[in-house]
């Protein structure tokens, strides 16, 4: 390999090595200004969007030591890495979205750490609740049986003294009711 080609090998390695996530797109018949708007929606999420020669991307994939995806890189192929604190949710969210209105990209395959994802699954994570409102539901489901048993640990001992206070009433009474 020619010496300016194992340095895009070397550049697009450290992409896809450093990223949490891989999703491979196919972007045929997309504009300019679509690839502009999907773009910045993408640095929203805190990924980019790049496209790279199918030759190229391969060798870097696998000398990342990501899954192998041979099958897959035909045609026109663009890769969506993230930085280390992107969500793959809010970035399969954003690319799902984008393909709805404009028709394109569509996917082809991804990883997660070193699984791969195929187009279903991809889609799947696309319609889960953002990161955040997942671990708040998570939060309230571990939250809840707390609550419960301290309801459940409560009740007997109120019930005790609402018990105890209507024996003293009903004493306080029959005292007052007996002749001196």
């Amino acid at each position: 390999m020619r010496p300016e080609k194992q340095l895009i090998v070397e550049d697009l390695k450290k992409q896809v090595g450093s990223s949490p996530f891989v999703i491979l797109t196919e972007y045929k018949g997309m504009t300019v200004a679509q690839f502009a708007e999907l773009r910045k929606r993408l640095r929203g999420a805190k990924a980019e969007y790049h496209v790279a020669k199918n030759t190229m991307l391969r060798h870097a994939m696998k000398a990342a030591e990501l899954p192998e995806f041979d099958r897959n890189f035909g045609g026109m192929t663009a890769v969506v890495v993230g930085n280390e604190k992107a969500d793959i949710g809010a970035v399969a969210k954003v690319l799902k979205q984008f393909g709805k209105e404009f028709e394109k990209p569509k996917f082809k395959v991804g990883s997660l750490g070193k699984k791969a994802l195929s187009v279903d699954e991809i889609s799947a994570v696309a319609d889960l609740p953002p990161l955040d409102a997942l671990r708040a539901q998570l939060v309230a489901l571990l939250q809840t049986p707390a609550t419960r048993i301290a309801v459940v640990l409560g009740a007997p001992a109120s019930q005790i003294a609402r018990v105890l206070k209507a024996h003293a009433d009903k004493q306080g009474v029959a005292a007052d009711a007996t002749p001196a």
